[in-house]
């Protein structure tokens, strides 16, 4: 009997839209079949917490594979974009008051319904995650997972040496305190200041507000990165589909 034909152990339940592991492995994007068969037998994946044997079958809609400790989402139906807002879009997917909103850049491209990940107020631009993965979405926008976000914003200066350290302490505002998990000057230029602030909060126009608060109002924000997603060099009102290496990334920032 060859090790390819061997059946699945008991435990390892197969559902009626199963198919053969490697095949599921080679059409996320793994390998070719041969290189996903390699990867079972050197133990490197598991189904649904299961060492898995060169045999079994997934069913890419239900089951949850790691290759490596890292999740690989197989299931074609969901889809992943990362997305530069521009300033002056609001952050739905349509508007009732017929103001340009984030479906508006998509048109044709993309046909699942996606939605957007967290929010950007009208003036504020940069990266949205946009998806129909609801259980990734909430995890990444639930406080309780601790998600960081980034953020580059030019405020009026000069900045104080000692506001990094205020930060970090913690700054009282009208609906509770809000801490930084980083900050840094990153330019100064006559009676502005480009800062770089990291925090976890998703409370509405938390970066705003916090700054407002010591004294250095937002005159420009925008939002490089969510977690391990990173703005790069995408241009305004550009989307791209997320890499499985990112989409891993992902889940593993919200420890799945």
């Amino acid at each position: 009997m060859r090790r390819d034909d061997r059946a699945p152990k008991p435990d390892a339940p197969v559902y009626e839209g199963a198919e053969r592991l490697q095949k599921v492995l080679a059409a996320a994007g793994v390998g070719s079949r041969r290189a996903c068969e390699d990867l079972i037998f050197r133990r490197r994946v598991t189904v649904n917490g299961r060492v898995a044997q060169l045999g079994d079958k997934a069913d890419p809609t239900r089951d949850v594979i790691h290759v490596d400790g890292e999740r690989l989402q197989v299931d074609t139906r969901l889809v992943y974009l990362a997305m530069n807002k521009p300033r002056g879009v609001v952050s739905t997917m349509a508007d009732e008051k017929g103001r340009t909103a984030l479906a508006d850049f998509l048109g044709n491209r993309v046909e699942q319904r996606v939605y957007h990940v967290g929010r950007l107020d009208a003036d504020s631009e940069g990266l949205l995650l946009l998806t129909n993965d609801g259980t990734l979405a909430h995890r990444l926008m639930h406080p309780s997972y601790g998600v960081p976000k980034t953020y580059l914003c030019e405020v009026s200066g000069p900045i104080p040496r000692n506001l990094g350290k205020r930060l970090a302490a913690g700054v009282e505002l009208e609906d509770g305190p809000v801490t930084v998990d980083s900050f840094r000057v990153v330019d100064t230029l006559g009676k502005t200041a480009q800062v770089e602030l990291t925090l976890h909060e998703g409370r509405k126009h938390i970066v705003r507000r916090l700054l407002a608060e010591v004294g250095h109002p937002v005159a420009r924000l925008v939002r490089t990165s969510i977690g391990p997603i990173r703005l790069g060099d995408l241009r305004a009102g550009r989307t791209r589909r997320l890499t499985n290496a990112e989409v891993a990334a992902l889940f593993k920032a919200v420890g799945d």
